[in-house]
């Protein structure tokens, strides 16, 4: 065993073709910011008495599974693999332009979304964390930085594997890559105009849970229950659109898009674009720093629209064939 820095551990994920059994190789090594992964118990303490004060003879391992967030750029291809996991459906069209393809990501209306084998290497040991959902895919776009995802996860205890990291890093997105628009609804929210934003936060929630059964501690399952979506804005406060919207209650679509600058194919970009078909307005907030221009940030809450039947639709443009 060694010592080591961070930047020495590697992280990758692949898609399980056969639910809950760990894939051989990852589809994807992520270049992370950060990352926190590793085994964890559930525990129970044996709260007898046994003619003494001490408060407990003992403690008993009753769950055990696997834990932990992994943080890093948003690439166009990489990232399609956590929106699958995250949102549960796919639809590809394409090739256009002999390499590129779209990818339409939709809610599953399943409590199994699709699960990932997480793979960690580090220089003592490397492992896979077969059966590895969701729990939680946080979106940020801002200024100062690259377009960045946080994932949560929760999974199956680590097996020891061997691997071999290999990195193939494509496209990434910047702040002048994004925008944000909105709409009275769906259907409006081509034709709208971007609006200027610092800052949008998107946190999409699983709510999973291990499915657990007697004569185990490993998890039979891991299911996703309600879904739920919010977020936030910050801009230079010059108008006060969205505290009239929150105070009448008004519902908006709202449309956050990436378009890199690169060329793929002939004269398309990797492009990523989340539809939220119906969302409302809470705590607006001003902030007035003596020798700042002064910003406002607002949050939202995304919410299922039955006149477009969604809440959430995620495009992607790529040159990935399939996930």
């Amino acid at each position: 065993m060694s010592k080591f820095i961070g930047r020495l551990a590697d992280v990758g994920i692949a898609k399980e073709s056969v639910r809950g059994t760990a894939e051989t190789t990852a589809s994807y090594w992520l270049p992370k910011q950060s990352m926190s992964y590793d085994d964890t118990i559930e525990q129970i303490v044996d709260e007898s008495s046994v003619g003494v004060i001490e408060d407990s003879p003992n403690a008993v391992v009753i769950g055990k599974s696997g834990e932990g967030e992994i943080e890093g750029n948003i690439y166009d291809d990489s990232f399609g693999l956590l929106l699958l996991s995250a949102l549960g459906s796919v639809s590809t069209s394409g090739p256009s332009q002999s390499t590129v393809y779209t990818h339409t990501f939709s809610t599953s209306q399943s409590a199994q979304h699709p699960a990932l084998t997480i793979f960690l290497d580090d220089p003592n040991q490397d492992y896979k964390y077969a059966l590895a959902m969701i729990s939680q895919l946080d979106v940020d776009i801002a200024l100062g930085q690259f377009a960045k995802f946080n994932a949560q996860f929760r999974s199956k205890v680590g097996a020891t594997a061997t691997l071999s990291p290999s990195y193939t890093v494509k496209n990434h997105f910047l702040p002048q890559h994004g925008s944000v628009k909105i709409a009275s609804a769906v259907a409006g929210l081509g034709a709208a105009s971007a609006i200027d934003v610092r800052s949008v936060k998107l946190s999409i929630n699983k709510n999973i849970e291990d499915d657990r059964k007697l004569g185990s501690v490993d998890p039979a399952d891991i299911l996703n229950k309600q879904f739920s979506i919010e977020g936030s804005l910050e801009l230079v406060f010059n108008a006060e659109t969205f505290k009239t919207e929150m105070l009448a209650d008004t519902a908006q679509a709202m449309r956050i898009r990436l378009t890199s600058s690169v060329t793929i194919g002939s004269s398309l970009n990797p492009q990523i674009t989340i539809d939220l078909a119906k969302c409302k307005f809470s705590n607006f907030k001003k902030n007035y720093g003596n020798n700042d221009i002064v910003t406002a940030t607002v949050d939202f809450k995304a919410f299922y629209s039955m006149t477009d039947t969604k809440m959430i639709s995620v495009e992607l443009i790529n040159e990935t064939s399939s996930y």
